[in-house]
C-alpha cells in the first residue's frame, strides 16, 4: 500500500536487527509487527483505512 501510493518509508527487520528491535520496544513497549511510526505517532498492526487517513491519501 505504501509503495502503491508513493510513500517513502524505511523497513527494519526487528527479527534480525537488534538495535531496531530495541528501539521498537523502547517506543512501543511491545514486540508487535508491523509497527509504523507516522510523524511521531506509533501505529501497531495493519489497518489500511487508518493508515491512509493518517498519511492523507
Amino acid at each position: 500500500m505504501l509503495d502503491e501510493n508513493g510513500i517513502k518509508y524505511q523497513e527494519l527487520n526487528v527479527a534480525t536487527d537488534k538495535a531496531a528491535r530495541e528501539e521498537m520496544i523502547n517506543k512501543t513497549h511491545q514486540m508487535s509487527v508491523p509497527t509504523i511510526l507516522i510523524d511521531g505517532e506509533v501505529v501497531v498492526g495493519y489497518n489500511e483505512k487508518m493508515l491512509k487517513e493518517k498519511l492523507g491519501i
